[in-house]
């Protein structure tokens, strides 16, 4: 039975959330971060990713990032541009992406479900970037950023968020990449407790995108817990803040490669290897961009040509949901064998091109010369996720590009 839990929203005043809401602490690099919010002293990025405010060459672990995060996360709130809520509420979050429509309750999910395997993850966490959100959030005092969840769309649920987007937003704005994000506040007694024992009948929630705030979440109440000998399991530290989404709602992009080596082989050698490998390699009409339409075809990018790829009968292994993976297939049957990346998670000389770049940034990315070959997939679906996950399984390294992301700056849940 998954628990989610209203709490008392710490947000920006409704006339300064399009200043204050920012993208992902984990989507900019700290240069990035520094443009985006230079001229923007309001940019929660000076919270998210504070290094910005200290001095360029500042290790990103070093204490002073973190003390300088609770430093401006407190200015914020005395100087009044966040302020909180003054009851436990639920959110609702509606994220319009050009066609594409996602809504889905913000909302606290318990650490014991994480623990418990009710949360379900699908990818493997680093410890150096677990360490980093554990020291964020347990100085800062709070869940700055949001997780992205997911469940099997369940008509009820469906039914009482929609009739919540009849009321009307505390915020509606549209963002630097006109994405547009659309808040409402659910703080009466009836609807708060129909969601929740909505919610509470699933069976299980999954990790979309935010493994290491996740996890960085427990190890947070862990430290907290020690500190507190009266521990009751209800204190703020044991929840976490998510936005769960109905599946039939989320979209994936692909996770695009591209290499900085042909493995001391010519284009045509290459091309020859790959067809051994299992692959049927044709030309590209006319030359333009090959975006695969489906499962098991990819587009290639070899020295201003675009190929298509279609795997074999062969290498598929239907039956296996990791090794159906399309991510899969060409890490095992090319990236591998034929250009010897073996660790795609430490070798340098491939790189990872979400899918929202589009094809253009393959094909620049091979012109510059800096790489040499670049591949489109297909991408994975939800219930690939889903799969795996209730395997207790791990996808392979960036399988999985989600759009449009989450904000953050704009509900915060204070642990204290």
């Amino acid at each position: 039975m998954a628990i989610v839990k209203p709490f008392r929203g710490l947000r920006p005043r409704n006339d300064l959330v399009a200043k204050v809401a920012c993208p992902p602490y984990d989507v900019l690099s700290s240069e990035e971060a520094r443009i985006m919010a230079q001229n923007n002293p309001l940019s929660f990025l000076h919270v998210a990713k504070s290094e910005i405010d200290l001095k360029p060459d500042i290790d990103l672990y070093d204490d002073r990032v973190y003390e300088k995060a609770r430093e401006n996360f407190q200015k914020f709130i005395k100087d009044g541009v966040l302020v909180r809520d003054g009851k436990d509420s639920f959110y609702i979050y509606q994220q319009i992406m050009g066609d594409h429509r996602q809504v889905g309750l913000l909302a606290c999910v318990s650490v014991d479900d994480y623990l418990n395997n009710i949360i379900k993850k699908h990818e493997l966490t680093r410890p150096d970037k677990e360490l980093d959100r554990t020291k964020h959030i347990d100085c800062v005092g709070a869940n700055t950023g949001l997780v992205f969840l997911t469940y099997r769309a369940k008509a009820e649920i469906d039914w009482i968020i929609e009739s919540c987007v009849k009321r009307q937003p505390v915020y509606d704005f549209v963002d630097e990449q006109t994405v547009r994000h659309t808040v409402w506040i659910v703080d009466d007694s009836a609807t708060i407790r129909n969601l929740a024992e909505a919610f509470g009948r699933l069976d299980a929630i999954y990790i979309a995108d935010g493994h290491h705030r996740s996890a960085s979440s427990c190890r947070v109440r862990d430290i907290r817990k020690e500190k507190h000998p009266d521990h009751t399991g209800r204190e703020e530290y044991n929840y976490f803040t998510g936005v769960l989404f109905p599946d039939n709602q989320v979209k994936i992009l692909p996770y695009n490669r591209a290499v900085a080596t042909l493995n001391e082989m010519s284009a045509e050698t290459f091309l020859q290897k790959i067809g051994e490998r299992g692959f049927e390699v044709e030309a590209a009409p006319s030359n333009d961009p090959h975006n695969p339409e489906r499962q098991h075809t990819f587009g290639m990018y070899l020295e201003g040509k675009w190929y298509r790829l279609t795997a074999r009968k062969e290498i598929i292994v239907d039956d296996d949901p990791i090794e159906r993976l399309d991510v899969q297939i060409l890490q095992k049957n090319l990236l591998g064998p034929i250009l010897g990346i073996e660790d795609p998670r430490k070798d340098k000389r491939i790189d990872f091109i979400g899918g929202i770049r589009g094809l253009g940034e393959l094909k620049k990315r091979v012109d510059s010369k800096r790489l040499r070959v670049a591949f489109a997939l297909f991408p994975a679906t939800v219930d690939d996720l889903m799969r795996i996950a209730n395997a207790g399984r791990i996808m392979p390294p960036k399988s999985t590009w989600f759009e449009p992301k989450l904000k953050s700056g704009l509900v915060m849940h204070l642990l204290n």
